[in-house]
């Protein structure tokens, strides 16, 4: 019988072997990671500002912040407040005598001269008034002429003894009748001639015409003209035209009663404060004028002062009943410190500001302000001028805090604080 050989065999390591090879591996691996985390932190300490030139472990970098000095200027006290433009007169023009009106002479919405004509109405029967008035005063004049003549006769007869005395005494009571009666016939000639010069309606005043409320070839009587463009009825009355006198316009405002003692101590002293009329969106100046009166007595439900001013308004930048903020330069604080309203803040501590020292730390300084003028506001106490404080970043801060300035000190400011007339002033008073 024959014997079959068995298949070959693998070789194998033995178990013990198998050990050995894991471990050495494993031992590798381990110095391998090790060195990689030594060289990242080395590359760490390489790369931070603290150790071996930059910064120490745990120190903060200097916060980056804008700033500006303070500086001395001199700082306008503003009074504002709401007013509404007002004419200086507005008139309504109605005709003085009856008839048609035969024309309408002016151009509606247009300015006008005191005297220009403005409308005409028919003067034909107020001519013939007059030619009749005239032939009355002829008449009684030629009557007085020959009673006078009779007087001289009879007083020449009665110093003959030819007529009675009585006679001479009734013709000298004739004459004084019949000049009475000339002098109120000379009156009645005057007054139709009045009559007729009031058939040209003409302009009392200078001012600003309204819209036309009457044509002509309607009826007007001394109550207005009968059927108007402003009513759908025909028996109503209207002026013949409007007219608002608005070159110079008046502008009236009101302020709190805590804030009228200055302000009328000075107008009594008869000094003109400036004032200022500016749009409803408060951006753009319209005019500037003086003050010229105040009222008489405080009005007690609002506890106000209404004052008035006067405006040239050469270019009627400000028309009837618009409203207006109106600011009244009250004084003015000479050489004042201000810095930017976004150096100033206020909490726990009251006002405060932040200080940057010679070493470029900060440090926070209460202090107290005043008015607010052109995005500045004046510094009372507690600041010097030329001294920097933080205009940005804040609340980013704290005392001792090392800062960078990002912004050269001032530079902001310059234009902020660069005086002009025309410059938007905020409110007065203490922030």
């Amino acid at each position: 019988m024959t014997a079959h050989s068995s298949p070959p065999q693998p070789n194998r390591l033995p178990s013990s072997s198998r050990r050995w090879l894991w471990g050495g591996l494993g031992v590798a691996l381990l110095a391998l990671g090790s060195l990689a985390l030594l060289g990242g932190e080395h590359a760490a300490q390489a790369q931070m500002p603290g150790g071996k030139g930059g910064m120490a472990k745990g120190e903060m970098p200097p916060q980056p912040v804008t700033a500006s000095a303070a500086k001395t200027q001199d700082v306008p006290v503003w009074l504002t407040a709401l007013g509404t433009v007002t004419p200086r007169s507005y008139v309504n023009v109605m005709p003085r005598v009856a008839g048609l009106l035969q024309s309408v002479d002016y151009k509606q919405g247009q300015m006008v001269k005191a005297g220009q004509l403005l409308a005409q109405i028919d003067p034909r029967p107020f001519r013939i008034a007059v030619e009749q008035a005239q032939a009355q005063v002829e008449q009684t004049q030629a009557q007085l002429s020959g009673a006078q003549s009779d007087l001289l006769r009879y007083e020449t007869l009665l110093k003959q003894d030819s007529i009675s005395a009585q006679q001479v005494s009734d013709q000298r009571a004739t004459v004084a009748q019949l000049k009475a009666t000339l002098d109120a016939n000379k009156a009645a000639l005057d007054n139709a001639k009045l009559q007729l010069s009031w058939t040209r309606i003409t302009a009392p005043v200078s001012g600003l015409t309204g819209l036309r409320p009457v044509d002509a070839g309607n009826m007007v009587t001394t109550s207005g003209a009968v059927g108007s463009n402003t009513s759908s009825s025909t028996n109503s009355a209207s002026p013949v035209a409007t007219i608002a006198q608005v070159q110079p316009v008046d502008v009236t405002f009101a302020l709190p009663q805590q804030q009228i003692s200055e302000v009328v101590s000075q107008l009594m002293a008869g000094k003109q404060l400036q004032t200022q009329s500016w749009d409803a969106r408060n951006t753009q100046l319209l005019e500037t004028g003086k003050l010229v009166a105040a009222d008489n007595q405080i009005n007690s439900t609002t506890g106000t002062l209404n004052l008035r001013a006067e405006f040239a308004n050469p270019k009627l930048t400000l028309f009837p009943n618009q409203f207006v903020n109106v600011r009244l330069l009250v004084r003015t604080i000479p050489s004042a410190i201000v810095v930017p309203a976004t150096a100033v803040a206020v909490g726990a501590p009251g006002t405060y500001v932040y200080v940057i020292g010679p070493d470029n730390k900060v440090k926070m300084r209460v202090v107290k302000t005043g008015v607010a003028y052109d995005n500045l506001t004046q510094i009372v106490s507690g600041l010097k001028a030329g001294e920097r404080v933080v205009t940005d970043g804040l609340d980013r801060l704290r005392d001792g805090r090392e800062v960078k300035v990002v912004q050269a000190a001032g530079s902001a400011g310059k234009e902020r604080a660069r005086p002009d007339a025309h410059a938007k002033p905020a409110a007065s008073g203490a922030r």
